[in-house]
């Protein structure tokens, strides 16, 4: 007699099985992964426990919790990811948003509220457009231009964008870093520059989980010998960008806040230079204050 699943039955036997096999976050992903299969909303899974899950469903779930358990990011197999509240579209063409990058997010819109009138923020290496939309969901007064290099990343970010009705607000540029903006036609000077930017070192790179290395977007971890390229550029380029008063803010990883405070130091454009720590205590987002 074949053996009836119901969805307490599942979820039970999903989250026993990636515990074994370490998998991270088990119950989330048990079920993230049901939920996208079923199609409902995480918490429905809970009031319809004793629903009878059907063969072809079950053979969707077999599937995906095969590549699950070869470390094949959630994210990916569900083609969705939450940040900052927010529902986002991912594939393996953009970097899945981190909770630590929330953080940079309430910043900026920390910043924005301080000051008054329309402000004008521009949001580089944007990939799957989290950053920038969660800024202008979150703050009326936003007008945002959001770069990337990544056609393709630029393409699931203008998904996102559409899904919340959004493209009078943030507009997309392909390009690397500044490169697309145009004086002219474009913002000249900002009131803000936001970017969480590739910064794992090559020899980091080399160490990272596989579920990183082997399916994240290289071109979104990449930042160089020292992690410190794309920093680099900013710290050189960002000055001529910004109105006096005006700020940069930069995700960086954990061990960059000193070199970073320096790059960003060494140039004429910027005064104070902060560093502030995320929930684990470590340096996580860097502010410079144009003069």
């Amino acid at each position: 007699m074949e053996q009836t699943w119901t969805i307490k039955k599942l979820l039970d036997w999903m989250v026993e099985r990636f515990s074994q096999e370490e998998i991270d976050s088990p119950r989330l992903t048990a079920e993230m992964l049901l939920s996208f299969v079923l199609q409902m909303q995480r918490i429905e899974l809970y009031t319809h426990f004793d629903q009878v899950v059907k063969k072809a469903q079950l053979d969707k779930l077999h599937h995906l919790i095969k590549r699950c358990l070869q470390n094949e990011p959630v994210q990916y197999l569900t083609g969705r990811c939450e940040f900052y509240s927010l529902s986002f579209k991912v594939t393996p063409d953009c970097l899945i948003p981190r909770p630590e990058t929330e953080l940079l997010v309430e910043q900026v819109i920390e910043f924005l509220r301080s000051r008054d009138g329309t402000q004008y923020i521009c949001d580089l290496c944007t990939g799957c457009g989290c950053v920038a939309i969660a800024v202008a969901k979150n703050f009326a007064n936003a007008k945002i231009i959001a770069t990337d290099i990544c056609d393709k990343a630029l393409s699931i970010a203008a998904a996102n964008i559409e899904k919340y009705n959004l493209s009078e607000k943030i507009k997309l540029l392909q390009g690397n870093l500044f490169e697309p903006l145009i004086g002219q036609l474009d913002v000249k000077e900002f009131d803000l520059i936001c970017c969480n930017p590739p910064y794992i070192s090559r020899a980091e790179y080399e160490k990272l989980d596989a579920k990183v290395r082997n399916y994240e977007p290289k071109l979104a971890l990449d930042g160089g010998s020292d992690g410190l390229d794309i920093y680099r550029r900013i710290a050189i380029e960002a000055g001529t960008h910004l109105k006096k008063g005006a700020a940069v803010m930069l995700e960086i990883g954990y061990l960059q806040g000193e070199q970073v405070k320096k790059l960003l130091e060494e140039t004429d454009y910027f005064g104070a230079v902060k560093i502030d720590k995320d929930f684990s205590n470590n340096d996580r987002i860097i502010t410079a204050t144009r003069v």
